[in-house]
């Protein structure tokens, strides 16, 4: 099943997508907004399939869906916490701040607690008010929950994973050095995110979604050309079910709290830092990645983070090329613009 929030309102208007992405029908006979369905979803999850079903045969009203009227899936979201379960990138971009990598990052997950208060649409504008900020991207994976009890194992936590999409966790490179040297965390550095317009239910994934990861390649491209194609099921040290039991610790996670992978990211084959696409490689879902091989390589970083007029695209295909979540496509502007 696939859902979407359409535009309207802070909290959009829920609908049922088709699974092409070619159609929708309005879910507000079972619920009128997502977080109303995750609410009560063993109550409303099967009502919502057999909408989802009656669609696939012609059995329901429909309409088009056009990827340009949705919202993120959640709008706005009680809880947003994004981790680094791909400790490739996290080695990589430590290094590159000249920052120690304890050995712990292997066995304990890292993650923060991002503003949820309101995310970007999957089509709207990335706000910029200064380039000097070092403006990027971070492709990554996320999953909605149901609640999770306090102190939940990985199986209970992969039991709640409810929906998957895709995300682009937008970063402001240069502001985040001062706000860790406080040693109080991420905030100024961490504006809002945008998800894919639509979210889908793990069964819905078929073999893509395995132990607890979603399987094939995050497609990057950057002002139209190929930036990276890492796949999100390798090197993921921490699956979704880790991840989950981590935030759930010493509390219980409310349902339609978002759980965010980290920026995907792939060794080379060799197993060192992986290389471009235009040199064989699967590039990368950032660009301090990127940056970052460059010092390593050739001593200084040459690709510059994004400036206003930039655009961003994030998508992945399944088996027969076709769009899953469809596409996160947004333009760096600047604020107001």
């Amino acid at each position: 099943m696939k859902l979407a929030s359409l535009k309207s309102g802070r909290d959009g208007r829920l609908v049922v997508v088709s699974n092409d992405l070619a159609w929708c029908t309005d879910a507000a006979p079972v619920a009128a907004t997502l977080q109303a369905a995750l609410d009560n979803w063993d109550e409303l999850g099967p009502a919502l399939q057999a909408l989802a079903d009656s669609l696939e045969h012609g059995g329901m009203p429909r309409e088009r869906f056009h990827e340009h009227d949705a919202m993120s899936p959640l709008p706005r979201a009680y809880q947003w916490a994004d981790g680094s379960a791909y400790v490739n990138h996290v080695a990589l971009v430590r290094k590159a701040r000249a920052a120690d990598m304890p050995e712990s990052f292997w066995t304990d997950p890292l993650m923060y607690q991002g503003g949820s208060d309101g995310f970007l649409g999957p089509r709207d504008p990335i706000p910029l008010a200064d380039e000097a900020w070092g403006c990027d991207l971070e492709a990554e994976v996320a999953v909605i929950v149901g609640d999770v009890p306090q102190g939940a194992s990985r199986e209970v936590g992969l039991a709640a994973v409810r929906l998957v999409m895709l995300v682009n966790d937008v970063s402001l490179r240069n502001l985040i050095p001062g706000e860790l040297a406080k040693s109080f965390g991420f905030f100024q550095s961490k504006p809002a995110s945008a998800f894919s317009p639509v979210a889908v239910t793990p069964d819905a994934l078929g073999a893509a979604w395995k132990d607890g990861k979603l399987h094939g390649a995050m497609e990057v491209e950057l002002n139209g050309k190929e930036f990276g194609r890492a796949d999100a099921g390798v090197d993921m040290t921490f699956d979704f079910g880790i991840l989950i039991a981590h935030a759930a610790k010493t509390r219980a996670l409310s349902a339609g709290t978002i759980i965010g992978s980290g920026t995907v990211s792939n060794r080379d084959a060799g197993g060192g830092p992986g290389k471009p696409v235009d040199q064989g490689g699967l590039g990368y879902s950032c660009i301090a990645e990127v940056r970052t091989v460059e010092t390593l390589l050739a001593g200084e970083a040459k690709t510059p983070f994004l400036r206003h007029g930039d655009t961003v695209r994030i998508e992945m295909r399944d088996a027969r090329r076709h769009s899953i979540f469809g596409a996160i496509e947004q333009t760096v502007a600047v604020t107001g613009k």
